[in-house]
C-alpha cells in the first residue's frame, strides 16, 4: 500500500515528528497530510536540527537513509511526501 494513502502510517509518521521535534503544543492528528513542516511556510517552526533528527530516526526505525539535501528538503516537505518515500507501493 503507497503510504500516502495509509492513514494510520502517516499518524506514525506525525506522532514521531511531534515526539522527535518536541511540538508539545500540537496534537499529530491536526497536522494536515500535505502541509509544510518546515520553512518559512511552515507552522511548525522546524529547523535543519529537528528535521537532522527526523532524518536519524527514520533511519534507526525504518532502516530508510534520506541525504541532508535538496532531495531531503523534497521528501520530508509533508507527510504525504514523506509516507510515500518510506512506502512507495
Amino acid at each position: 500500500m503507497k503510504g500516502s494513502t495509509d492513514t494510520q502510517f502517516k499518524l506514525e509518521l506525525k506522532k514521531m515528528i511531534v515526539d522527535e521535534c518536541r511540538l508539545d503544543d500540537f496534537d499529530p492528528q491536526d497536522i494536515k497530510d500535505d502541509e509544510y513542516l518546515a520553512g518559512p511556510e511552515a507552522r511548525f517552526g522546524l529547523d535543519s536540527i529537528d528535521m537532522l533528527q527526523v532524518i536519524v530516526t527514520i533511519k534507526n526505525r525504518y532502516g530508510v537513509h534520506i541525504q541532508n539535501d535538496a532531495e531531503s528538503r523534497e521528501i520530508l516537505a509533508t507527510i504525504n511526501n514523506l509516507a510515500d518515500h518510506l512506502r512507495p507501493e
